[in-house]
């Protein structure tokens, strides 16, 4: 059974090397609507596959980092970074550029992981993420699966590579929630939402 869970974040990025000038040379911003996929083929106790009140804890709030923040490339001018992190507290920096197509791939990799480090504490069972759709605009989604997130030929993706500022982190449940995940520790989801 699949199930899908709507998030949405607005956000600023320049794409680099892409076609269009506009979206390659300048900042702009988007309201993303981010859809995460999850799959199993087994109910939990409540007979859910996984319970859309748990995915408001740990995955909106990686999801919420990207929102009202500025995204940037970490193979981008030195200088414009510095520049961007200097007046902006709220800001991700990605070791890929970040097209719509690469959120898809990062976010995938993201939600993977909290699952992985998730100790289910209600009867999920083989819960897998099936994909992620990020929509940039009204008329265009790219959708990632778990070939994209891991695929070498699309630019590699470490999470340790993801840095979140101080005021990203800060609002997060757990502050330490990405070093967690990062050494692949257990992060409990409560009986109880």
């Amino acid at each position: 059974m699949l199930i899908r869970k709507l998030f949405k974040f607005e956000n600023a990025h320049i794409v680099r090397d892409c076609t269009t000038q506009r979206c390659s040379e300048n900042i702009h911003g988007h309201s993303y609507k981010i859809e995460v996929l999850l799959e199993s083929n087994y109910l939990d106790n409540g007979q859910m596959v996984y319970d859309f009140g748990l995915t408001k804890r740990y995955i909106k709030e990686l999801i919420d980092s990207f929102d009202h923040a500025i995204t940037l490339w970490s193979k981008d001018e030195r200088q414009y970074i510095e520049a961007m992190k200097t007046y902006s507290n709220r800001w991700i920096e990605l070791p890929v550029s970040p097209s719509a197509e690469q959120f898809s791939r990062v976010i995938y990799l993201m939600v993977e992981r909290i699952l992985a480090c998730t100790d289910m504490q209600n009867g999920e069972r083989e819960v897998k993420l099936h994909s992620i759709i990020v929509h940039e605009t009204e008329t265009g989604y790219a959708q990632g699966f778990k070939e994209d997130a891991h695929s070498q030929c699309m630019g590699q993706i470490k999470l340790e590579d993801i840095l979140f500022s101080k005021q990203v982190q800060s609002e997060w449940s757990d502050v330490h929630l990405w070093n967690k995940l990062l050494k692949k520790e257990m992060i409990i989801n409560p009986k109880k939402v």
